[in-house]
């Protein structure tokens, strides 16, 4: 069975950091693309990261350019989400997905929840003012 466990958040004040794991298991970590999303009280989900867990091709969404890292360690079946510079405006319960790519990875398709097919329980992210 595909699963998917998140953990690390947690709380934290402005301007810190923290980061996120997505542990993986029951499938070939190369064939997927893993993603992250986030959900803040009253507002839809909305993507924040992707990679490509065949060659490591990444996307931020603009409200993680420059302050989130996605990364992935394939000998752990891992993805990262390191954030930085967090606001409050980044409190959310950010959750990680998977999907089989078929051997095709692309932004445009994986920057959106539509194709993914498992999640993970989500992990609390909360930055203080």
């Amino acid at each position: 069975d595909v699963q998917l466990q998140a953990s690390g958040g947690g709380l934290v004040q402005a301007g810190g950091s923290l980061g996120l794991s997505c542990a993986a298991s029951g499938f070939t970590f190369d064939d997927y693309a893993i993603g992250w999303f986030r959900q803040a009280p009253g507002k839809e989900r909305e993507g924040v990261s992707c990679i490509s867990g065949g060659d490591g091709r990444t996307y931020h969404a603009n409200l993680a350019k420059g302050r989130f890292t996605i990364s992935s360690d394939k000998a752990k079946n891992t993805v990262y989400l390191q954030m930085n510079s967090l606001e409050p405006e980044d409190t959310a319960v950010y959750y990680c997905a998977a999907d089989p790519t078929g051997g095709i990875w692309t932004d445009k398709r994986y920057r959106s929840e539509r194709p993914y097919g498992y999640w993970g329980q989500g992990t609390q992210v909360t930055v203080s003012s």
